[in-house]
């Protein structure tokens, strides 16, 4: 790898440590101005709307010009909806801003990985982005905790910034400051010397064209198997996210800044995952690690029987360690089968789109779950909550932890069984 992927690779980090600051900032807003819990929920659910909505433009978007071009482009409308959230713009919509600048930033992040480097690289390729990016979550998770949380507050009110900003709008404004340094860097992304596709702004004949994609990549047999483990591992691990909070907070009586930690050592988890994968897994063998999402499923019901910190950790760093091993070779083979058949940009945007669809659908589920039991989720959780719960029937954080292990599981399973008869038939190389 040389200098120019490493300068993408900062790049992607300093945009994507935003992006995961921002988030926690964003809720601690939320819980400032005294919003519902369930908003929690719909900040995220706001955030990856604009993926799915984006979805048949950001690909010819992204092959219209250099793909440094193009994630400047998406870091400015970033900053934008950071700026509209620390002028007074409702934290959701503001969210939604920014999701809209990352739904389009995603496919030229991606698109020129497969563009800068050979086929042979893209494993590793994706070991060092994925693990980037899973950085970027540990630490954004952990800044935008820091920066809103109870430590920077007395710091904060003894100063003259006390009286122009809250823990949160601070921590916003500390975040506009990594969005600027994401584009300074972005202006030294190598131009490459690829195919530019032109911009086409007809609507109805960019859809059509977009639908022509998702059909061929879930026709392609290596493309679907892949493009499925990819959706489920996406959508699940976004609810999870919200899962753990929840978990840490009442079960394990966790303060916000200390379960903000927890979904960190998870992140911690992907990275190393990812790494092993990236230098251990070829892409000629990339759906070897399928049995590694199937013990991630049943690792997942395992957060049942934990109560103790130091285990509660453990377990969620193997959860995290087999979630990146399976998920980056697999996610490379996606790369290169949506490269070859229908160019770099257009494969990240079907990808997305599937992806993201996934997220929505659970993270909307977990939503109304939530609303529906009005529960509020907040440092002061204790056992009265937990038999407020049992009271109403099955606990919903044991009904979301299994049904989210068992699907994982099950679908991982059916997966793997159906990868064998490809092998056997022929279809598919092992």
């Amino acid at each position: 790898m040389d200098r120019g992927f490493f300068i993408i690779l900062g790049a992607q980090f300093l945009s994507a440590l935003a992006d995961n600051a921002l988030f926690f900032a964003a809720l601690a807003l939320l819980k400032e101005q005294h919003s519902p819990e369930w908003h929690l929920s719909m900040l995220l659910w706001c955030f990856t709307v604009s993926y799915v909505v984006l979805a048949p433009f950001a690909g010819s978007f992204a092959d219209s010009m250099h793909k440094g071009k193009a994630m400047m482009i998406c870091n400015g409308i970033k900053l934008i909806g950071c700026l509209g959230m620390l002028v007074g713009l409702p934290p959701i919509m503001a969210y939604a801003l920014v999701g809209f600048g990352a739904a389009a930033y995603s496919p030229a992040k991606y698109g020129i990985i497969t563009e800068y480097l050979p086929h042979e690289k893209l494993v590793a390729a994706n070991g060092w982005l994925e693990g980037a990016t899973v950085s970027a979550i540990i630490f954004g998770t952990i800044l935008g905790g820091l920066l809103a949380g109870s430590h920077v507050a007395p710091w904060l009110k003894s100063t003259v910034l006390g009286s122009v900003f809250s823990p949160a709008t601070f921590a916003i404004a500390a975040i506009i400051l990594l969005y600027l340094a994401a584009s300074w860097l972005n202006c030294y992304i190598p131009k490459l010397n690829v195919e530019l596709k032109p911009l086409q702004l007809q609507p109805i004949a960019l859809t059509k064209e977009f639908w022509g994609c998702v059909a061929k990549l879930w026709k392609d047999p290596q493309g679907q198997l892949s493009l499925g483990v990819t959706t489920l591992f996406w959508g699940a691990g976004a609810t999870m996210r919200l899962v753990v909070l929840n978990w840490a907070i009442i079960w394990l009586n966790f303060s916000m800044e200390q379960a903000t930690q927890l979904v960190a050592v998870v992140a911690f988890g992907i990275a190393a995952g990812a790494i092993v994968a990236g230098h251990c897994v070829p892409l000629k063998k990339a759906f070897s690690v399928l049995p590694a999402g199937i013990a991630m499923g049943i690792m997942v019901i395992g957060m049942l029987f934990v109560h103790n910190t130091w285990l509660a950790a453990f377990l969620m760093f193997i959860v995290g360690c087999l979630s990146g091993f399976f998920v980056v070779p697999l996610n490379a083979m996606l790369q290169h089968r949506g490269h070859t058949l229908m160019g770099a940009g257009h494969s990240i945007a079907v990808q997305n789109f599937n992806e993201n669809i996934g997220i929505l659908v659970m993270v909307g589920i977990h939503a109304m779950m939530v609303k529906y039991f009005s529960q509020p989720v907040t440092e002061a959780a204790s056992k009265a909550v937990v038999h407020q719960f049992q009271a109403s029937g099955i606990p919903p954080m044991y009904a979301i932890i299994t049904g989210f292990g068992l699907l994982v599981a099950l679908t991982m399973i059916a997966i793997t069984v159906r990868f064998r008869r490809g092998v056997r038939a022929g279809i598919m190389n092992d």
